[in-house]
């Protein structure tokens, strides 16, 4: 197991849309425990209103989904990467371009979700998928940038290694985990091609996002 816990890689922008988006998963989180504790049935009800069901195609629910988690592994482990990695992104796009790439993305990983498992009646919830994006556009954009680990095998030991051999390792774990759900019949754990579509996403949306030009009247 592989953990990355800092990179090498100064930001130039104070990232404040990455700060709102930790905030707001945060706050939506500590909304979804209270409501859990009042009343756990109605806990569930919130994960299967706002969660994106691929049955039942709704572009809002794709959007909601994005903001809400399943357990505090599942929202400590979204959050970390998104603070990781996202600060420089948001550097490279600028403040808004970054937010529209962010929720692009998103969709995007919604999207490869759907492909796959279009009658699936298991809601899809959490800020992965995004997050992927980010993670896409990071390594074409900082292929080279050092990025230290924390390995857990045999041993424990911390090195530091290229963002494109990171990521894309990453990338490939994902993929990995997809392709052996295929043909399964499963009834939750990991999205692992919204992951896999968010990152793609990234990838190939980074430039356009680049080009883009903006004028706020």
């Amino acid at each position: 197991m592989f953990f990355p816990y800092k990179d090498d890689n100064p930001r130039v922008l104070v990232p404040y849309v990455t700060y709102g988006i930790l905030g707001l998963n945060i706050l939506v989180f500590l909304g979804q425990i209270l409501v859990s504790f009042s009343d756990p049935d109605l806990g569930i009800a919130v994960v299967f209103t706002f969660g994106f069901v691929p049955a039942e195609f709704n572009v809002i629910t794709i959007i909601t989904s994005m903001f809400i988690h399943g357990g505090l592994a599942h929202i400590v482990g979204n959050m970390w990467f998104l603070w990781l990695f996202g600060d420089n992104v948001e550097s490279v796009l600028g403040h808004l371009k970054y937010f529209m790439f962010y929720m692009v993305c998103g969709i995007g990983a919604a999207l490869g979700q759907f492909l796959i498992s279009p009658s699936s009646q298991v809601p899809m919830i959490g800020a992965s998928g995004a997050i992927a994006g980010v993670l896409g556009a990071y390594m074409i954009q900082f292929p080279k940038a050092r990025v230290h680990i924390l390995v857990i095998f045999i041993f424990i030991t911390t090195i530091a290694v290229p963002a494109q051999i990171v990521l894309g390792l990453w990338f490939l774990m994902q993929l990995s985990g997809g392709l052996g759900t295929l043909g399964v019949d499963t009834t939750g754990g990991v999205a692992w091609f919204a992951h896999v579509g968010g990152f793609i996403s990234g990838i190939g949306l980074l430039r356009r996002f680049q080009n883009l030009r903006l004028e706020i009247r």
